[in-house]
C-alpha cells in the first residue's frame, strides 16, 4: 500500500537549518528595534510565519501587540511600529497613511519595514513619493525558502506565476536566483544541472552570477545533492490542470492545503469546531496514504483501524505489570494514532460526498478523453452543459483550457461560442479574464492557416527576407502552439494498456491520472535523467517551444558520491501540483533515486485559474 522507500534508498539533507537560518535573522532585525514594539504582519505571511518564529518567540523579542495589514488602519498605542510586509505597492500606501496620520497628530515615533523576501525599487519610490521615506528604516528578510516537508522546500511566493507568465514581470527572478545561491551555499555544490524554459534559463543564469562573484565558498565542497532540474510551469500546464486524485491532491482540491496545514471543518472532525491539521511525514497516517490513489485509501484505512483495534483488545488478558508497560509506552502512541485515523477516515468521506455530489466520475472520463483525443464533440457539449448548469466559473474555465491545450487552440466556432456562453452565464465581467487566458496561451482561438501565411506573405512583399523571418517568428509567437498530441505521442504519455490498469499495484506514473495519463513534466525530468543530457530530446525540445531554452551543465564528477548522484532537486517555476510530486515519489522508487522539490508555490487547477482571473472570489 504506502510506498516504502527502497532500503538503498539516499539519505535526505536535513533542511530544519533553513529554519534555523530565517529565524536568526528575523530576531535580528526585529532586535533592531529595541524595547516594545507592534508588529503590523501581511495577511500573507501569517502562515509562513507561524512556521518559523511562533508568537511565543515574537512576544520573547519584546513584540507586543500583532496586528494583520489590512484595509482599515489599526490603532497602535506603542512608539514603535514594525511592518512585515510583501514587497507591494498597496501595503507602503498603508505604512504611508499610518506615518503621515501620525505626523498630523504631531506624534513622533520610530517605524522599521521589513520586507520578505527582498525590497523592491518600486517601493521605495512610493514611500518616497508619500513623502515618508526618511522616516522609516527599510530591510530585508531574505526568508525565502520554506521546509513544509523532508523533501518538499515552498518559496510561499503564490504570485510568481501571474506576475511572470501573465505579466513577464521578471522582479522574482532574483528571489529564485538567490535562494538557489542559499541552497548551494548549505548543501552544494550542484554537479549537474539540466533546466528548460525562459525563467528556468534566466534564474540559472543569474544563479551561476552570483556564484562566481563569490568565488571559492562551496569550492573543494563534497556535493550532497547530484542533480537539480529547474522547469518553467508553462512546459506543461495540462498535469495542472487535471483533477487530481492521489490522495494529498484531493485534499488539497477539497479543502486547500495551506502551507503545509489544512483545516478541516466539522464534518469532518465530527464535531462541532474546526481544526488546523499539519500534513507532513510526522503524521504516520496520513503519510502512509498521501500518495496512493484515492481508491485505495478507504480500505487502507479500515484494514488499520482493525489493527489498532486488535492492539487495543490486547489489553484485556494482562496482569498489572504488563498493564503498566501498555499504558506508559504504547497507550499514548495508539491514542495519537486513533485520532489521526478517525480524521483521515473523515476527510475521506467528506471528499467521497462531494465528489458524488459534482459525478467526478463523468468529470474524470471526460477529462481522460479530452487528454487521449477522443470523442472531442462530446467532450466540447459536456463542457457546454457545465457552464450552462452554472456548476462552477473556475471549473468551467478549467476544462475549456483543458480543451483549448490538447487540441491546439480552438477553432474559432467553437471558441466564440464557449466564451459567449460563459460570459452568458456566468457574467460579463469575466472578458478580462479570457484575454489573461489568452496571453499565457492556456485559452486559445486557432488562427486559420490561411490567413497567417496571408498576412506574412504581404508582409514579406514589403521587407527584407531577413526581417520577414523575425515578423513570422514574431507570428508565431503570437499564437502560442501547444503541440500536446505530438509531444503526448513523442513521449508516450498515454499508456497502451491491455485490460484494466491495476491502481493497487502501480506500474508507472500514470497512476496518478488513474492511468490515464503520464505527466508531462515528470516524464521530461525522466527521460534527461536517464540520458543525463536533452540529447535525443531535441524533437520534444522544438514542440515545447524551447529550442533555444533546453540546458545542461555538467561539472567533474570525482567528488560527488554514489549516494549524492542519486539525489535530485526539481525546482519548480511557477508552481508544482502533489500530483507531481506523488509521481515523481513514484519514479524514484522505482529507479533507486530520491527527489527534493522546491515550488515557487504548491499550485492545483483551481490556484492556476484564479491567478488568471480578474474577477475576485
Amino acid at each position: 500500500m504506502a510506498f516504502p522507500h527502497r532500503p538503498d534508498a539516499p539519505e535526505l539533507p536535513d533542511f530544519s537549518m533553513l529554519k534555523r537560518l530565517a529565524r536568526d535573522q528575523l530576531i535580528y532585525l526585529l532586535e533592531q528595534l529595541p524595547g516594545k514594539k507592534d508588529l503590523f504582519i501581511e495577511a500573507d505571511l501569517m502562515s509562513p510565519l507561524d512556521r518559523i518564529a511562533n508568537v511565543s518567540i515574537l512576544k520573547q523579542h519584546e513584540v507586543d501587540k500583532l496586528y494583520k495589514v489590512e484595509s482599515k488602519p489599526a490603532v497602535s498605542s506603542s512608539e514603535q511600529l514594525c511592518f512585515l510586509v510583501r514587497p507591494r505597492i498597496k501595503n507602503m500606501r498603508y505604512i504611508a497613511n499610518l506615518v503621515n496620520a501620525d505626523k498630523l497628530a504631531g506624534r513622533t515615533r520610530k517605524y522599521k519595514v521589513i520586507f520578505s523576501p527582498q525590497k523592491f525599487y518600486a517601493c521605495e519610490m512610493v514611500l518616497e513619493e508619500e513623502g515618508i521615506y526618511g522616516d522609516v528604516s527599510c530591510d530585508e528578510w531574505a526568508f525565502s525558502l520554506l521546509p513544509l516537508d523532508v523533501d518538499l522546500l515552498s518559496m510561499e511566493l503564490p504570485e510568481f506565476f501571474r506576475d511572470y507568465f501573465l505579466e513577464g514581470d521578471q522582479r522574482w527572478i532574483n528571489t529564485v536566483a538567490q535562494a538557489l545561491h542559499l541552497l548551494s551555499t548549505l548543501y552544494g555544490p550542484f554537479p549537474n544541472c539540466y533546466g528548460i524554459g525562459r525563467c528556468a534559463k534566466m534564474s540559472y543564469e543569474l544563479w551561476r552570477k552570483l556564484e562566481d562573484e563569490e568565488d571559492g565558498e562551496t569550492k573543494g565542497r563534497r556535493p550532497e545533492i547530484g542533480h537539480i532540474f529547474l522547469l518553467d510551469r508553462d512546459m506543461d500546464f495540462v498535469t495542472a490542470l487535471c483533477s487530481q486524485v492521489v490522495y494529498e491532491g484531493l485534499v488539497d482540491d477539497t479543502f486547500r492545503i495551506k502551507c503545509g496545514s489544512v483545516d478541516f471543518g466539522p464534518e469532518v472532525t465530527s464535531s462541532d469546531k474546526s481544526l488546523k491539521v499539519l500534513l507532513n511525514a510526522e503524521d504516520k497516517v496520513f503519510n502512509e496514504i498521501r500518495n496512493e490513489h484515492f481508491s485505495n485509501v478507504f480500505g487502507f484505512l479500515s484494514q488499520k483501524a482493525r489493527n489498532l483495534q486488535a492492539q487495543y483488545d490486547r489489553r484485556r488478558g494482562m496482569d498489572i505489570k504488563q498493564m503498566k508497560n501498555f499504558v506508559s509506552q504504547e497507550l499514548k502512541g495508539l491514542k495519537q494514532e486513533h485520532r489521526l485515523l478517525s480524521l483521515h477516515i473523515g476527510a475521506c468521506e467528506s471528499i467521497m460526498k462531494k465528489k458524488t455530489k459534482q459525478d467526478f466520475q463523468e468529470l474524470i472520463k471526460t477529462e481522460h478523453a479530452l487528454l487521449e483525443g477522443f470523442n472531442i464533440r462530446e467532450s466540447t457539449s459536456y463542457i457546454e452543459e457545465h457552464i450552462d448548469r452554472q456548476v462552477s466559473p473556475i471549473e468551467s474555465l478549467r476544462l475549456m483550457c483543458l480543451l483549448s491545450i490538447t487540441e491546439n487552440g480552438l477553432i474559432p466556432k467553437d471558441y466564440r461560442s464557449l466564451k459567449t456562453q460563459y460570459l452568458q452565464s456566468y457574467g460579463p465581467e469575466h472578458l478580462l479574464t479570457f484575454s489573461n487566458l489568452r496571453r499565457a496561451g492556456l485559452l486559445t482561438e486557432q488562427a486559420p492557416g490561411d490567413t497567417l501565411t496571408a498576412v506574412e506573405s504581404k508582409v514579406s512583399k514589403l521587407v527584407t527576407d531577413k526581417a520577414a523571418g523575425k515578423i513570422t517568428d514574431a507570428f508565431s509567437s503570437l499564437a502560442k502552439r501547444s503541440n500536446f498530441r505530438a509531444i503526448s505521442k513523442k513521449l508516450n504519455l498515454i499508456p497502451r494498456v491491455d485490460g484494466e490498469y491495476d491502481l493497487k499495484v502501480p506500474r508507472d506514473m500514470a497512476y496518478v491520472f488513474s492511468g490515464a495519463y503520464v505527466p508531462l513534466s515528470c516524464r521530461i525530468i525522466e527521460q534527461v535523467l536517464e540520458r543525463r543530457s536533452w540529447q535525443g530530446l531535441d524533437e520534444v525540445v522544438r514542440l515545447l517551444n524551447c529550442s533555444e531554452l533546453a540546458f545542461t551543465d555538467m561539472t567533474r564528477e570525482d567528488k560527488a558520491s554514489s549516494e549524492s548522484l542519486r539525489l535530485i532537486l526539481v525546482v519548480f517555476l511557477g508552481g508544482c501540483t502533489f500530483s507531481e510530486i506523488s509521481a515523481l515519489r513514484f519514479l524514484g522508487r522505482e529507479k533507486g533515486y530520491r527527489f527534493i522539490f522546491l515550488t515557487t508555490a504548491v499550485t492545483n487547477s483551481a490556484r492556476l485559474m484564479e491567478a488568471m482571473s480578474e474577477v475576485k472570489a
